[in-house]
């Protein structure tokens, strides 16, 4: 199953809306065939391990770190295809958290005298498709809220200290290394416009790896102030959505002109600021199944207010900026969560926290 696993980790950034799924054929202690699903190959990882395997898949057990479908979608039910390849012993790492295959495939796997069996490494399969799980079941996207801070809970120097247009790394090389990696399992990334006129980022996945989709920057700007030669229009290659609650102006269509997409969209209650909730839920719309937030206090205190947060990834640096420095939230008006699945870590010299205020799976 860990080598399932690593399949499926071959997938991430190449599968979304569907989730990422691995899958090993083992016969006589020795691996017959092998896959893990492509969305635009269509097959799912059952199908193309079989493919692989040939007849060698009779009688030889499968290792699959989600339950086969038993569901008729762009593709066929893979129980079908398991049951006519002639495998006589599957396990899945996690039941499939789809209502319209959860517990059923396992059920059809029974029932067709094939051994089945789910719960190995459940967990480690679970998180490779937090964003699948909240997707399917809520038909919003699970989000992340990440941010490197200081010991003091800072995210950046105190308003003056660092030039504009200079973005603030406090934490070293092996978080910025892991943040790129969770930029590349995101389908988008939302920031404020605060952080684009202050910090001027790029916000793009700089892993290297193939994804099948651009990951989508998102900026929220109420009064559409986003500049025509930030960096993010710059290289926007229909990758760049901004969403304002402005009427159509000639700021706007200058920014179409250069491959920004701006879409206007309702304010929050009691104010003229971007309404997150329907930002998520346009996502949705896109199928867009997993974000992360990487912005400043004002957004980061609104998403957590509104609870639209799912989990907080924190790298912390070894640093102190004092009472100056911002804040990673700007309120103690949020209930405090119930955290689940708390992580802890060191990158480098920085540590690391992770905790789930929702678990999509639950």
């Amino acid at each position: 199953m860990s080598h399932a696993l690593e399949l499926a980790r071959k997938s991430v950034g190449l599968t979304s809306p569907n989730p990422t799924v691995g899958c090993v054929l083992v016969k006589n202690g020795a691996i017959v065939g092998q896959g893990f699903h492509d969305y635009e190959r269509r097959d799912h990882a059952e199908v193309a391990a079989l493919a692989m395997a040939g007849q060698a898949a009779r009688g030889a057990t499968a290792y699959v770190t989600l339950e086969p479908c038993c569901h008729t979608g762009r593709t066929g039910p893979c129980t079908e295809a398991l049951i006519e390849a002639g495998v006589v012993r599957v396990l899945a790492a996690t039941a499939d958290p789809n209502p319209a295959v959860n517990g059923r495939g396992i059920e059809r796997l029974r029932a067709a005298g094939i051994a089945a069996e789910v719960g190995v490494l459940a967990r480690q399969a679970q998180e490779l498709n937090d964003g699948f799980a909240c997707y399917i079941r809520t038909r919003l996207p699970f989000v992340t809220l990440k941010a490197g801070l200081s010991l003091d809970g800072r995210i950046a120097p105190a308003p003056g200290r660092v030039p504009v247009g200079s973005p603030v790394m406090l934490t070293g090389e092996e978080s910025r290394v892991a943040v790129q990696r969770m930029r590349h399992a995101a389908d988008a990334l939302i920031t404020g416009i605060s952080t684009v006129l202050t910090d001027d980022p790029l916000l793009t996945d700089r892993t290297g790896l193939p994804r099948r989709r651009r990951l989508l920057r998102v900026v929220l700007d109420s009064a559409l102030r986003l500049r025509l030669d930030a960096k993010i229009v710059r290289t926007a290659q229909d990758d760049v959505l901004v969403f304002c609650t402005t009427p159509v102006s000639e700021r706007q269509r200058a920014l179409e002109a250069l491959g920004v997409r701006v879409e206007r969209i309702e304010a929050a209650a009691g104010g003229a600021r971007v309404a997150l909730k329907r930002v998520l839920e346009r996502l949705s719309e896109m199928e867009i199944i997993s974000t992360m937030i990487e912005a400043g206090s004002q957004l980061n205190t609104s998403a957590l207010t509104v609870q639209a947060v799912d989990k907080l990834s924190l790298f912390y640096a070894p640093v102190f900026l004092g009472a100056a420095g911002v804040p990673l939230i700007n309120t103690t008006e949020w209930s405090k969560p119930q955290w689940t699945h708390l992580t802890t870590g060191q990158m480098g010299s920085d540590s690391w926290f992770e905790g789930y205020i929702r678990d999509p799976w639950a």
